[in-house]
């Protein structure tokens, strides 16, 4: 508990902070030089240009303060000199120009700097206990495009497309642009794994490239659950789960479902001789317990228990959820425990909304699906840093309060 309230709202919290205090904090949680570093030309010729490390250090305080626009970042550096330091530019030199802040975006798309950032915090976030990493959900979320609107027999299929989804009110939304599919760790609330698609590509497709990502980086050691809604109810999500040794967690979508499977409830539960569903008696292994449900007073069944079973105890039935992993599930469907593991699918959605009301996730002014992945990584690592600064900053204060 103490983890979740100290990250919980930490990005709100780093910006009730005083303005002139703010990026200093911030920025005290980085470490840049190492990025920077590959930004720089290695040709000695030509005049000395701008700090490339400064140059990311305001790319990134862009979002942070709002800033959505390459225009935009250079009046403020022009404009304000406190902002311009505090980003670590030569106060004596001019702004950097517009041309030369999208030439630098354009490099850091090209050598992904922006991804490799993003993964060192986030192991770094895990390391430092902020990110717990053994609940994650995924969801994705629309971005609306910089591009205009082209006919869908004019699109490439890469960049940005119309898509559909529906909201939780069951109306459909339509847009054109992108979708961000996130993967968030569910007691901070910060993402772990992204990936940006055009807007019409499935969900339930995007959930096994983002579970291999998080498992392939090493990042965080052990993953229990994976939560998703309805949307991901494709075998292929339960099995990449399973894979790596985490439980989906993930409502069935019956679609054209007409009757379950023979002695079977819709959501799993076996059925006795009597066509009563048992009930859930917890799990061992791969194994679900359930037992006679007039052995514990859910029923009157007619015959007693004497027409299954001679023991007081009543019929029992072990279920290998490895039979079905789309039907079965550890701990059992609609059980509390299920139930309240689910409920914590919600970080996703407000991940999201941080990433599109408090920065500017919501507000592209670069086109291409590279671009776009950029700004989003950007928009990402605040979130992270933010974190990291907020502990920092209170360890701080504790050190010198002792």
């Amino acid at each position: 508990m103490y983890i979740l309230q100290e990250t919980l709202f930490s990005l709100e919290e780093l910006q009730k902070i005083e303005l002139e205090n703010r990026l200093p904090i911030f920025f005290g949680a980085l470490d840049l030089e190492p990025y920077a570093k590959q930004l720089r030309s290695s040709s000695p010729q030509g005049a000395i240009g701008h700090n490339r490390e400064a140059i990311l250090r305001a790319l990134l305080a862009a979002p942070f303060e709002d800033i959505d626009t390459f225009t935009a970042l250079h009046k403020r550096l022009d404009t304000n000199l406190r902002f311009r330091y505090q980003c670590g530019f030569d106060i004596s030199q001019r702004a950097p120009s517009i041309a030369t802040l999208s030439r630098v975006f354009t490099l850091i798309t090209e050598k992904r700097l922006a991804e490799h950032l993003f993964h060192d915090l986030v192991k770094q976030c895990y390391d430092e206990g902020i990110i717990a990493g053994d609940k994650i959900a995924i969801d994705s979320t629309a971005i609306d495009a910089y591009e205009k609107k082209r006919p869908k027999s004019q699109q490439d299929g890469i960049n940005a497309r119309w898509g559909a989804k529906f909201d939780s009110f069951k109306n459909k939304l339509t847009w054109f642009g992108y979708k961000l599919h996130l993967a968030v760790d569910t007691e901070s609330e910060l993402p772990i794994a992204l990936e940006v698609t055009p807007a019409h590509v499935n969900d339930g497709d995007m959930g096994p490239p983002l579970v291999k990502d998080i498992a392939s980086r090493g990042s965080i050691d052990k993953v229990d659950f994976i939560l998703e809604d309805g949307g991901y109810d494709q075998l292929k999500n339960y099995e990449i789960a399973d894979y790596y040794g985490a439980q989906a967690i993930i409502p069935l979508n019956l679609r054209n479902e007409k009757e379950p499977p023979a002695g079977f409830a819709s959501n799993g539960t076996p059925r006795c001789s009597m066509g009563y569903d048992m009930v859930y008696w917890g799990s061992q292994g791969n194994y679900l317990k359930f037992r006679c449900p007039h052995a514990l007073g859910k029923v009157d069944c007619p015959n007693g228990m004497e027409w299954c079973s001679s023991s007081n105890y009543g019929m029992v039935r072990k279920i290998n959820v490895k039979d079905d992993l789309r039907r079965f599930s550890t701990p059992h469907r609609d059980s509390q425990r299920w139930k309240g593991l689910y409920k914590e699918r919600t970080s996703v959605e407000r991940c999201n909304s941080r990433l599109k009301e408090y920065l500017t996730a919501n507000d592209l002014h670069v086109g291409g699906v590279e671009k776009v992945k950029t700004h989003l990584y950007l928009n990402a690592i605040v979130l992270l840093a933010s974190a990291l600064a907020i502990k920092k900053h209170k360890n701080a204060e504790i050190n010198s309060a002792a």
